[in-house]
Parts: structure tokens; C-alpha cells; sequence
């Protein structure tokens, strides 16, 4: 018998993700279609299936089909640093480039609440917006000079097309407290390990918000996140490193600010073995062999035909995943920020504090604010410490976007290209064009087979950048 094939939507309006994550779930079973199986159903039967198969049974892979979309509004930007470590999830949020910040948009935290320190707060968050709001103007005329308005340019457009250009740089003054709105679309499998990860968390402000974000995924699907509760074993593991680390006494480390610390020696040959692999019907051990026995030009054949026919927007094969690089990477907080939208790759960074230095943009220096910038950075250096002594995780807050910190950093080839590619380009903000060129030169030189495939903008390179846009760096 022939039948007809048939794709559809199952509409999220008219039908409750609850109810669609069981529709998929019962097709394993049953010879109904879909929307034979959704009519059936109603929300009471689907939070039953769910209550014996996702929570009793463990099925939780049947969560991944309810999806929800979450509006997230005046949470700080530490917040939504943890919000947005999760990885199977999309976000976009409020940004530092395109939009100006108003003088009193930052979060206090409750831990300060009726202690002394919370005016040292206040009056240090005041200072570092109120040198913003300076910088802003002084740094347009500077941008302006440079990038004048085209003859055939209105007024309005003009200013559009400079807004990042000097909103980029003024970026630097914004503590982590500075209040951020967020979107994120994600599936209630991988909400209820958010909710628990926020639940968990030392801050009182992602606690909080954790507490919210249930309630509100309560509404829509009631079953799914309702047994999501903070995870002991999470805070213990934390407070227990955190001490292990404390007691720890090394000597200073290398001052270098990117360092590729690991790559298998044989990434090429693995990632050409894993290619071959696909499309042949050999073993991989006799595939990897062979790649070995090979001189460098038949070497160098298999890659052309592996990515030479690349157009821009292509993905290279999944197989590139076999190749992997481990960076240590010292760079300002505003360029980790966007580092970490990078989410297929394994970050770690270290906690948010001034003791790594801070980087200063060259145009504020031009603009004549070098010494209003270096005396806000001292002002939120002095904060930290003296919050940092009694609320450790809470002085972060008072930590400017200017100020370094340190990432590990894994990636797989195919993902380093993606990142290589993107933020390399001309309309990537500055700080973190400077970290992509870096680590492609690195990975160019430790594997430059696969290196001379990726796709950097060939425009600068990162001691250009560094020397253009900075004064200082650390």
C-alpha cells in the first residue's frame, strides 16, 4: 500500500507543550498519527503520562519535545552569566554595543542588604555609570572624527553606523551589576537542569530568579519542571574545591594571555582517518594506519578534498570534530561575555574579580579620559576587595567589563572554525577579534594542515588589533 507523506506543524497555540512532548512520546507505540494521538489527549492524561513515565520511569528525553519561551527582564549581568551556562538552550539578550545603559540600571545585591558596605556599593556603581554617561559623548566626537558622515548620509543614519563604534568602547566602564533583559527558548529537559543549577548557585539574585523562572514554567507545563529543587551534591562539590583551592601555594604562572596547552599530536591524521572512515568500509584502526603511512602531499590531497569546496556559509563535516585544542585564555570580561554565546564548546571561567588587571581602550584614552577611567577602575578595585572579604560571590557585581579573566576553553576543530569565522569579521566587537585571531594563529601553527583552513579575516592580525585599539591590555 502507498500513503502519502504528510509534515505538519502541531501548533504550540492551540495545543500545550505538555500535551505535544506526549503526542511524539505515544508515536513509539502507536499506529495513530499524530494528530490522531494530540485529540485524544487532554492536559490531565498528559500530566499522568508524564508523572509515570518522564519522573517515575526516567523517559526524560520525552521533555526535550515540550518547548517554552521565557522572557527574562532586570536581572543583572552576573544573572544572566548563569542563566546563559546552560548549554541546550538559545538566548538573546540586551546589548552592551547597540544600546546605552541609564545611570541607575544596575542591580544591588541582597546580600549587602542592611550592611554598611551597601552604600560603598551604591556610590561605586553611581561613579562607574556616571563616567560612563561622560565617556559616551567624548568618545562619539572621537569615533566621528575618524568615520565622518557620507555625503549621501542622513543625519539619523550616520549615527546609527557609528553607535556601536564608540557604545563599544565606553562598554568598558559597565560593572556586572548593570540590568539586562533576556530571552531564552528552551525545552523543559534541559529547563529543569537550568532551574536546578540557579537554585544552586551561591548568589541570592540567581536563586531568586531560578524561583521565578519555575513559577512561571509551572503555567505551561506543570509536570515537567515541578520536581526541579536545588542540588546538594552541586554546592558541596563547590564549597568543598573552592577550599582546596584556597589552601593551595604556587608560584605565578605565564603572563601570556592565550596559550594552547593541549592538542593530540595526531589531530590531522585522526580527523582524515574519521573522513575516510564515512565514506569507506574499512575499520578505523586500518584507516588511521593509513593516513599514517602517507606522504605529506597525499596528506595534503585528502584535506583540499575535505574542505576546499567550502563556500562561506557552509559547515564542514561533523568528522572535524575529532580534533581538539584546550585554550587558557586572560581576556577583559566584556569580550568573555560574548565568548560564552559559544556554548558547543567546554568553558570554565574562573570568578569574576579586578585582581588580573584591566584593559584600556585606546579611544577613551584619545578622548581625554584616560585618567576619569583609570580612577573608575581603582574605585571598583577598592570596592571588591572590601566586599570580596566578607561576600566573596557578591563583590563580582561591582567588577567593570574592563577588568581580565581567565577561561579554559575546549573546542573541537568545527567549532573553532565556526568561532574563527564569526568573530574575526570586521563587525566584531574589537576585544574578542583580537582572542579569535590569536587562537587561530596558535592552532595554525600546532596543526597547519587543518590550520590553513580556517578562515580568519585576513584584513589584521592580533598584534594590529591590539596596538589600534588599546593602550593597555592588563
Amino acid at each position: 500500500m502507498t500513503v502519502k507523506r504528510q509534515v505538519y506543524l502541531l501548533d504550540p497555540q492551540k495545543i500545550p507543550p505538555e500535551t505535544i512532548a506526549v503526542t511524539f512520546a505515544k508515536t513509539s507505540r502507536s499506529p495513530q498519527t499524530f494528530r490522531e494521538i494530540a485529540a485524544e489527549l487532554s492536559a490531565e492524561k498528559s500530566a499522568e503520562f508524564h508523572e509515570k513515565w518522564v519522573v517515575g520511569y526516567g523517559h526524560a528525553s520525552v521533555a526535550e519535545h515540550a518547548v517554552l519561551h521565557i522572557a527574562v527582564e532586570n536581572i543583572s549581568r552576573l544573572a544572566v552569566e548563569a542563566l546563559e551556562s546552560n548549554r541546550l538552550a538559545s538566548y538573546t539578550e540586551k546589548s552592551t554595543r547597540y544600546q546605552k545603559w541609564d545611570p541607575d540600571a544596575f542591580f544591588i545585591p541582597p546580600e549587602l542588604e542592611g550592611h554598611p558596605l551597601r552604600s560603598k556599593f551604591v556610590q561605586t556603581c553611581q561613579f562607574l555609570f556616571d563616567a560612563y554617561q561622560q565617556a559616551l559623548p567624548a568618545v562619539q566626537t572621537v569615533v566621528e572624527e575618524v568615520n565622518p558622515r557620507n555625503a549621501d548620509e542622513s543625519k539619523s543614519a550616520w549615527e546609527r553606523r557609528l553607535r556601536s563604534k564608540y557604545v563599544d568602547v565606553c562598554r568598558f566602564l559597565l560593572p556586572a551589576a548593570s540590568l539586562a533583559n533576556v530571552g531564552m527558548t528552551i525545552n523543559a529537559r534541559a529547563l529543569e537542569h537550568a532551574i536546578r543549577k540557579m537554585l544552586s548557585h551561591p548568589l541570592a539574585e540567581v536563586q531568586q530568579t531560578g524561583v521565578e523562572i519555575k513559577r512561571a514554567a509551572l503555567e505551561t507545563v506543570p509536570t515537567l519542571v515541578k520536581y526541579a529543587n536545588s542540588v546538594p551534591y552541586w554546592q558541596s562539590a563547590a564549597s568543598n574545591l573552592t577550599q582546596a583551592a584556597a589552601e593551595i601555594s604556587l608560584p605565578s604562572g605565564s603572563s601570556d594571555w592565550c596559550q594552547l596547552i593541549s592538542h593530540e599530536s595526531d589531530a590531522e591524521n585522526r580527523v582524515l582517518a574519521a573522513a575516510l572512515y564515512r565514506f569507506s568500509g574499512y575499520s578505523y584502526a586500518q584507516c588511521l594506519a593509513y593516513l599514517e603511512s602517507l606522504a605529506a602531499t597525499e596528506r595534503e590531497r585528502l584535506a583540499q578534498l575535505l574542505l576546499n569546496d567550502r563556500d562561506r556559509f557552509d559547515i564542514p563535516l561533523r568528522e572535524l570534530e575529532y580534533a581538539s585544542y584546550t585554550f587558557d585564555l586572560i581576556l577583559d570580561q566584556g569580550a568573555y561575555f560574548e565568548l560564552k554565546r559559544h556554548r558547543m564548546m567546554t568553558q570554565t571561567p574562573q570568578p569574576l574579580t579586578t585582581r588580573l588587571g584591566y584593559a584600556l581602550p585606546r579611544q577613551m584614552a584619545q578622548a581625554g579620559h584616560e585618567a576619569l577611567f583609570r580612577q573608575a577602575m581603582q574605585a571598583a578595585q577598592e570596592c571588591f576587595e572590601e566586599i570580596h572579604a566578607l561576600f566573596p560571590h557578591a563583590a563580582s557585581y561591582i567588577v567593570p567589563n574592563a577588568f581580565n579573566r581567565r577561561v579554559l576553553l575546549e573546542c573541537n576543530w568545527r567549532s573553532l572554525d565556526h568561532f574563527v569565522a564569526l568573530r574575526t569579521a570586521p563587525n566584531a566587537h574589537f576585544s574578542l577579534r583580537r582572542i579569535a585571531q590569536r587562537m587561530a594563529s596558535e592552532t595554525r601553527t600546532a596543526t597547519p594542515l587543518l590550520g590553513a583552513y580556517l578562515r580568519p579575516n585576513p584584513d589584521e592580525t592580533w598584534q594590529e588589533i591590539e596596538n589600534a585599539y588599546f593602550t593597555a591590555v592588563k
